[in-house]
């Protein structure tokens, strides 16, 4: 059962072509508390703007916080990425069981890292379903792509 000062995070990643300008965008829930972050890059991927948006959320953390932080993504690629994968990445040296290079090895690194650091508990939400704090990220990515010079 979540507690009522409970940390919730909702974050969602865009992107306008793949590869193409992409947005990222994160949703954090404290209480009655809230908190928006979002960005953009020119030429990115989907999947990097999702890795992207988890990364900011917790980055943003404040230090010292040892609670349970609900983190609510619509990507499988990034919630099996950090829950699954990433052990067997790590154990052949950041290579797939193919031996091929694992993509986006850079920010899978990241996250680990700081996903290390705190109890991260990985929620799937299904994208665009109405789901209010998964919607607000998306729109939070939208936004994220506005930013960005045409």
């Amino acid at each position: 059962m979540q507690t009522p000062n409970a940390l919730i995070i909702y974050t969602d990643g865009a992107c306008s072509g793949n590869p193409g300008p992409g947005g990222w965008g994160a949703l954090m829930q404290f209480g009655a508390k809230e908190k928006e972050l979002y960005g953009g890059e020119a030429n990115t991927t989907n999947n990097r703007m999702e890795l992207m948006a988890a990364i900011k959320a917790l980055q943003a953390v404040k230090p010292g916080y040892t609670q349970t932080i609900t983190l609510w993504t619509d990507s499988t690629y990034v919630l099996k990425g950090i829950t699954e994968w990433v052990k067997g990445w790590k154990k052949r040296g950041w290579k797939k069981s193919d031996k091929k290079p694992v993509i986006n090895a850079d920010l899978w690194k990241e996250l680990d890292a700081i996903n290390s650091t705190l109890n991260v508990e990985w929620k799937w939400v299904k994208g665009h379903t109405g789901v209010d704090g998964n919607e607000r990220a998306d729109a939070l990515a939208r936004q994220g792509i506005d930013t960005l010079d045409p």
